[in-house]
């Protein structure tokens, strides 16, 4: 009996530490350069990947797999080269993302991407931003929702209650987001209401604000009710107090 006991007690601390080891498998790591961000990205055990400081890459990091990035305020910078020129303006044309989200469901939290043609591409994935997601300084905008060759699934943003996005160079030429022409059916979700975007629209950041502003403050269908409703015992009373001034006469 005694055998068997221990035999039990073995085997229940081998099977509590299997699951403890299994949890601990899909951790957190907290990254300080382009090479430790580019590792990080690319060990599926890693959940979520911490900047413990201010990082500058020379190519366009690619997420490719579902992950949560904490920028803990932090910046990530794109300082390399643009177009076939190799110019170092980022208003010339390269391509250049200084994140792109692919076919994924990346969060992003408390960010800046900044240096690049543009700050984040969400390429047939779904990004959501939780907490200040800053896409300033950036040639051509700050958030592409696009889909590139090969890609059927709509692109998605998913603006969580807390998160605010900045953009402090938006400019006519230099939206804060916008949709390519040849995506037709990207999709902006704030709260449980989808905005679904056109193929070529741009927005602004005081155009996204005012789409979060009418999920906030939105005009219900019960106050559009009472109004039908008080119209129309007005226009009975009226009907009514009309007949009875008819009869007298």
């Amino acid at each position: 009996m005694k055998k068997i006991s221990k035999f039990l007690l073995l085997f229940i601390l081998t099977i509590t530490l299997s699951a403890t080891l299994n949890v601990n498998a899909a951790t957190s790591k907290t990254v300080n350069n382009q090479a430790e961000l580019k590792e990080a990205l690319n060990d599926s055990n890693i959940s979520t990947i911490i900047l413990g400081s201010n990082i500058e890459t020379t190519e366009k990091i690619n997420i490719m797999r579902d992950v949560t990035i904490d920028g803990n305020n932090k910046t990530i910078k794109y300082v390399g080269t643009f177009g076939s020129s190799s110019s170092n303006d980022n208003t010339v044309w390269g391509g250049i993302y200084v994140l792109q989200v692919y076919k994924s469901n990346v969060t992003l939290k408390n960010i800046k991407l900044t240096g690049g043609n543009a700050g984040l591409l969400i390429n047939g994935g779904n990004a959501t931003f939780v907490g200040k997601i800053d896409v300033s300084g950036n040639g051509f905008g700050g958030i592409e929702l696009g889909k590139g060759s090969g890609v059927t699934t709509p692109p998605k943003l998913t603006i969580s209650d807390n998160a605010e996005i900045i953009n402090t160079t938006e400019k006519a030429d230099a939206p804060t987001l916008w949709v390519p022409a040849d995506t037709t059916d990207a999709v902006i979700k704030i709260g449980n209401t989808e905005f679904e975007l056109n193929s070529g629209e741009e927005l602004t950041l005081d155009e996204i604000n005012k789409l979060e502003e009418s999920i906030e403050n939105p005009e219900t269908s019960d106050s559009l009710i009472l109004n039908i409703l008080f119209l129309s015992i007005f226009a009975i009373l009226s009907s009514y107090a009309f007949n009875k001034i008819l009869n007298k006469e």
